[in-house]
């Protein structure tokens, strides 16, 4: 039995949050803003914390979900004046570069890969295949735009142009976010925004992170020897423990570790 008393002060409380994975892809393990909710939620407000630790291990995914995630661990900060600090881990490349952005500071491993500023669209087209198979694609549209990219029909010129266009104007918000939080610690004497990746020390020297550390050596640091960690995560839902929902499951799984693959992990 722990005797409370109220007069005796309690160690720092550092609470721990863990994003890992591929942001907003099919499956019960993937990231996005709505399952992420209550998680934050709890994260920022329980115990009054000294500070929010973000572990981060995330090959990227979808921007709009890296952007309301990323948003709502700001509100969070801002409204309570809690402190992020953000702990790379394998990868946070792309839209977990993003959400590492969130944080006022950012921590990486000497091997951790960061960076892939970028966005990219890829699919496959089939026409050729169909046509050496005698199989007539038929495709009826209100709005000519409505078909664009049609993977079973031969590229258009200016569907191509519209879509360089959209991915320009998302690659555009992910430079503004980049430079918004890491403001002058950014080394723009190198051009950032290429979709190139660094591993920590050169990320360090390009401002893109703060240093090489660890979390709990790094919290240690700042709020002495005693701090607290409390950790909070994604939980896999009852009925996932029996079985049910493999297909997604399985799916969701192949299409991260695709993810993790274009980085060699």
């Amino acid at each position: 039995m722990t005797l409370a008393l109220p007069f005796l002060k309690k160690p720092p409380l550092v609470a721990v949050v863990r994003l890992s994975g591929a942001i907003g892809l099919t499956g019960r393990g993937s990231l996005n803003d709505t399952s992420l909710a209550p998680v934050l939620e709890r994260a920022f407000r329980k115990g009054k914390p000294a500070a929010v630790a973000l572990e981060i291990n995330s090959p990227g995914g979808s921007p709009v979900q890296s952007s309301l995630i990323g948003a709502r661990i700001r509100r969070l900060a801002d409204e309570l004046d809690v402190p992020v600090y953000a702990f790379v881990e394998d990868v946070a490349a792309s839209g977990g570069y993003w959400l590492a952005c969130a944080a006022d500071e950012i921590w990486a491993d000497d091997s951790s890969i960061l960076g892939s500023i970028g966005v990219i669209s890829a699919g496959f087209g089939a026409h050729v295949f169909l046509a050496r198979q005698g199989i007539e694609r038929r495709v009826h549209t209100a709005g000519k735009s409505k078909s664009m990219l049609d993977p079973f029909s031969p590229e258009k010129d200016e569907d191509i142009a519209r879509l360089k266009g959209i991915l320009g104007d998302i690659h555009k918000n992910f430079i503004d976010h980049v430079k918004a939080r890491r403001g002058t610690r950014l080394d723009l004497s190198e051009d950032l925004f290429t979709g190139e990746i660094w591993l920590g020390a050169r990320a360090r020297d390009l401002g893109l992170i703060d240093g090489i550390g660890h979390l709990r050596p790094k919290m240690q640091e700042r709020f002495g020897d005693k701090v607290r960690f409390r950790r909070y995560g994604l939980r896999r839902a009852v009925w996932s423990r029996f079985g049910l929902s493999l297909a997604e499951d399985a799916l969701g799984g192949i299409e991260e570790r695709a993810a993790f693959a274009r980085f060699g992990l």
